[in-house]
């Protein structure tokens, strides 16, 4: 490859919680023009929006700063941007707290954009009055019958936004919830100057961000045939080498663990997609059987040939709701009778919350017993008596105060139960609050989104 005509994206962080060592590792190359951060999931939006109603300076990934902290004085030393999605709900507070930590750095002249609009929370009732039906993608059922109970309502935007920030100079882009693949692909944009509407390319981005978005899970990390696989503990992050052209090599950051083939590309290629000819986003629609791949040296794979197609009216909406409460109790069984001694400790439990007058549905009762090929039932013969097992015994339902009469439950196993019960040491479980999933279409007219960008 011509070194002037490639761009080089890394990513270092898979998820919020990521090792910490992805951005000290990147930082090692000696040459990467963007790294991108991926710190959102489903769930995590409902647990800032929780966080921010607390306190209005919460809602956003806060490892984010410290992280910024760390990577930025060499980072702006060698010019390289950074795409996050590290606002969660609240990106006024992210930008302000980013802000002050470029100050104490003395990195003056830095110029940081937040992308704002993705959150619709406060927008749910004139949307649904407007036609918005935002039905239940799995149910068919409208908003409109869970609609007091939402706690977090996200549009999956694009990359037109973050394209925008970078046109104005941005150093540092934060985003709130945008999809994955949009992280990458809007740099690409931004450098080739490609058009939105040449979907052969915006779709190669577009798979170039899929393969970094969950990190190691390019280079080696969670994949079948581990045993091939070398130096787990500086497992190397991924980074993939772009063409104007579209075509690409996936590749990692060098003297690191890991391992980069055609086997571990196509894992992560594959991870979380329905129909491989029509991966929707809401920049394009990826063709993914059109890609062609070719080792092209150790750790080195190159990607061509690849199409795309104009993308959907709609944005995917990410909505969180309370759906009830959750409780889980865990102790260790020693044998003889493992597996009778926990059956009778799960019997017991739910008869004498009979006797305090709860009575909590079959359907809503849960028992695991670990050492009885739990994560494998059905697939492999079960161990008739395992000299120990992992007991999980749990129930869900709409009311608290009465699942944590089942955690109360718990510990009397020990001196009334069966004998060989250990392993209490953590404490009495407590209900929790279950969030909901609603995944639902919203049309992109009704979508607004807003780009600020302020200078250190």
């Amino acid at each position: 490859m011509d070194k002037q005509s490639v761009i080089r994206i890394a990513n270092a962080q898979g998820f919020w919680g990521d090792s910490a060592l992805g951005p000290r590792q990147i930082l090692a190359e000696e040459q990467i023009d963007y790294i991108t951060f991926d710190y959102l999931a489903e769930v995590s939006m409902s647990i800032l929006q929780k966080q921010r109603m607390q306190n209005p300076d919460m809602g956003y990934a806060q490892d984010f700063v410290n992280m910024i902290k760390k990577v930025m004085p060499v980072c702006k030393e060698r010019g390289i941007k950074i795409v996050a999605n590290a606002a969660g709900v609240n990106a006024i507070a992210c930008l302000n707290n980013t802000k002050n930590a470029l100050k104490e750095l003395g990195l003056f002249g830095t110029k940081i954009a937040i992308v704002e609009g993705d959150d619709i929370l406060g927008q749910l009732d004139q949307l649904i009055n407007n036609g918005q039906e935002l039905k239940n993608m799995e149910s068919g059922k409208a908003l409109k019958s869970v609609l007091q109970k939402v706690t977090s309502a996200n549009v999956y935007i694009g990359a037109r936004p973050i394209v925008e920030a970078l046109n104005k100079g941005a150093d540092i882009v934060i985003t709130g919830r945008v999809s994955d693949p949009s992280l990458t692909l809007a740099p690409l944009v931004y450098e080739f100057k490609w058009s939105m509407d040449d979907y052969d390319r915006l779709a190669a981005g577009t798979i170039m961000g899929h393969l970094l978005e969950c990190g190691t899970q390019a280079t080696g990390g969670n994949y079948t045939d581990w045993k091939k696989v070398s130096g787990f503990a500086n497992m190397g992050f991924p980074i993939v080498e772009a063409q104007a052209g579209g075509s690409f090599v996936l590749t990692k950051v060098k003297n690191t663990g890991g391992l980069v083939t055609i086997a571990t590309a196509t894992s992560q290629l594959l991870y979380e997609i329905s129909d491989p000819e029509n991966y929707l986003g809401p920049d394009c629609i990826a063709d993914f059987t059109s890609i062609q791949l070719t080792q092209e040296g150790e750790n080195r794979v190159a990607f061509s040939n690849i199409k795309g197609k104009p993308p959907t009216s709609n944005y995917k909406v990410s909505i969180s709701y309370e759906k009830g409460y959750k409780i889980l109790s865990t102790l260790c069984v020693s044998g003889p009778d493992a597996i009778e001694k926990a059956n009778l400790m799960y019997n017991m439990v739910f008869a004498r919350l009979s006797m305090h007058g709860i009575d909590i549905p079959e359907q809503d009762r849960f028992l695991e017993i670990f050492g009885t090929n739990v994560l494998y039932k059905g697939l492999v013969p079960t161990n008739q008596q395992p000299h120990e097992v992992l007991v999980r015994i749990g129930a869900k339902g709409p009311d608290a105060k009465s699942l944590n009469v089942l955690g109360s439950e718990i510990a009397p196993l020990i001196t009334s139960g069966p004998p060989g019960i250990t392993g209490f040491a953590g404490g009495r479980a407590r209900a929790k609050a279950i969030v909901g999933y609603w995944p639902a279409l919203i049309e992109k007219t009704k979508v607004n989104t807003t780009v600020w960008v302020e200078e250190i």
